[in-house]
């Protein structure tokens, strides 16, 4: 789903610049970026670590924030770095729903829209709101124990329940819709969104799936199982992992490799369809076919698709056609 990204009126614009401040680079390109949107009149916000560590001065440079929302009042957040980063600022503005656009400083990005090449024309689309809102459905994690919850947290990408301890297999019963699937020995179990479907959820042999597809996806890691597929269902449905109370080895809990939640014997994990969801910037109209090719630098030499065959088509018309009289043809 798309919508148009108008701010809440206000006397000033302001933009959240989140940075992987640990990379030469990204330190550089963040400071480029705010210079260039202080330069435009826009107020430039940062989290006031961040500022520190980039020497850029509070009250001058930006506008420092140590509380609360970071992204209370912004109409957008910039970040300079790769997924990792995009998904901190996830989690930094899951609340707010404050659009987020990623400028990729990382080896893959695929929830990034700028590259470091297109950085003049990325500050042109902030300067002048020449972009959209793309919501991603997100996921709603729950964790029980002897029937109380003990965590609730959420996630862009994906909640996988892995081992522990690397000498021992996790013991599960899977569950959708309240009534049991299958158990498995393995080394964990990964809950994604489509958004998520091509990150940890590709790497276990789960499905790519277009952005725009409203579903679940489940995929069992390393099963000693007859039937250990991948699954997808309905965004509608509830999924649950239960480590077996008479396993030996205790799991934990993976939120988008960023938060975790320690499993003992007899937790029951569920995953559905978040309420909030997370809104990506996007700056062109490419299609994920696109993406997909772009990212994973796919081979796609010799692709005679309609439109080339179109123009292939009309180049041989008209080096056919019947010259004028006193007209040569070409050789």
């Amino acid at each position: 789903m798309t919508t148009s990204t108008e701010p809440t009126p206000t006397s000033e614009r302001r933009v959240l610049l989140v940075a992987h401040t640990g990379r030469d680079d990204a330190r550089e390109v963040a400071r480029s970026f705010a210079k260039a949107l202080n330069t435009h009149g826009l107020v430039v916000r940062m989290l006031a670590e961040e500022a520190t560590e980039l020497g850029l001065a509070p009250g001058g440079d930006v506008e420092v924030v140590r509380h609360g929302d970071p992204s209370g009042g912004c109409e957008l957040v910039v970040v300079i770095g790769g997924d990792g980063t995009i998904l901190r600022a996830a989690e930094l503005t899951h609340e707010s729903g404050t659009p987020v656009l990623g400028v990729n400083l990382g080896h893959v990005g695929f929830l990034a829209e700028a590259e470091y090449d297109d950085l003049e024309s990325t500050i042109d689309a902030v300067v002048h709101k020449r972009y959209t809102a793309e919501e991603r459905l997100t996921l709603d994690v729950t964790v029980h124990r002897d029937g109380e919850v003990i965590e609730r947290t959420f996630a862009l990408n994906e909640a996988s329940v892995e081992k522990a301890a690397r000498e021992r297999m996790l013991e599960v019963v899977v569950e959708i819709d309240g009534r049991p699937l299958s158990r498995w020995g393995c080394d964990g179990v990964v809950c994604a969104t489509p958004t998520g479907s091509t990150a940890y959820n590709f790497s276990a042999g789960g499905p790519v799936v277009w952005p725009g597809v409203e579903a679940l996806l489940l995929v069992p890691i390393s099963a000693h199982a007859l039937f250990a597929r991948p699954l997808v269902v309905a965004p509608t449905s509830v999924l649950a992992v239960e480590v077996l109370a008479r396993t030996e080895g205790a799991g934990v809990l993976w939120c988008d490799g960023r938060r975790t939640v320690d499993l003992p014997p007899g937790a029951r994990i569920e995953v559905r369809r978040g309420e909030m969801p997370v809104r990506l910037v996007r700056l062109h109209e490419a299609p994920f076919t696109d993406r997909l090719v772009a990212k994973f630098d796919l081979p796609v030499e010799g692709w005679r698709g309609s439109t080339e065959r179109r123009r292939r088509l009309a180049q041989e018309a008209a080096r056919t056609t019947v010259p004028e009289q006193g007209e040569e043809r070409d050789a």
